[in-house]
């Protein structure tokens, strides 16, 4: 989705390889993340968490498809998913990258209800925190410092959007991929040549070529 772009401070995310005995509580990574930008009481996030659902998605398994309807934003806490679309000649177009710490989705799906545009999957074994839409506009009328919360998330994806769409429309191949390093720099090492050209739109052998060049 993107109801929802992550929090800009990528710098600060989670690693996406923690020892399993220090990775975090999954309602804790969100709580933390939440408070980055609202404070919810300690009542406000008991409500919250009542209302999630996790999921475990095996490694090239679906969250979503093409045509599905979205349920609600989507918090990657563990593994990392992508969002992508087919184009007719059956080219994926990697839209987005979630790691930990990440929201995802297909924002067009979610806000109008609708049949949706992107596939969405796991890169490798991931788990989820799901909130359907019905229970995030309940959440809305008794803690609207949500409403808050995911509107600031929605800014924050439009401006990134943007900055995307001008960087495949006007910046050569090197300062996309620069651009890519900058927007998720836990990524870099974590992810096949690819699905890495995938993101910045160039063949796996141009990135390479690129790369060693």
């Amino acid at each position: 989705m993107d109801p929802a772009r992550p929090h800009p401070d990528s710098t600060s995310r989670p690693d996406l390889h923690p020892d399993p005995d220090s990775h975090p509580d999954p309602h804790t990574l969100l709580l933390e993340h939440i408070a980055r930008h609202v404070d919810l009481s300690a009542d406000e996030s008991a409500d919250l968490i009542a209302v999630l659902h996790s999921r475990k998605i095996r490694k090239k398994q679906f969250l979503t498809q093409e045509g599905d309807i979205a349920r609600g934003p989507v918090f990657v806490t563990k593994g990392i998913l992508r969002a992508y679309s087919v184009d007719k000649n059956g080219f994926e177009h990697v839209i987005q990258f979630a790691p930990p710490g990440w929201w995802i989705g297909d924002m067009g799906s979610l806000v109008k209800q609708q049949p949706g545009i992107l596939y969405c999957d796991a890169l490798e074994n991931s788990e989820v925190l799901w909130l359907w839409k019905s229970d995030l506009e309940q959440l809305y009328h008794h803690i609207p410092k949500l409403e808050r919360f995911f509107r600031i998330l929605a800014e924050n994806s439009i401006a990134a959007y943007q900055a995307r769409l001008v960087s495949i429309l006007s910046l050569p191949a090197a300062d996309r991929y620069a651009a890519f390093c900058q927007q998720y720099p836990t990524l870099i090492h974590c992810l096949p040549q690819k699905q890495v050209a995938s993101y910045i739109g160039v063949t796996p052998e141009f990135l390479s070529k690129m790369l060693n060049s």
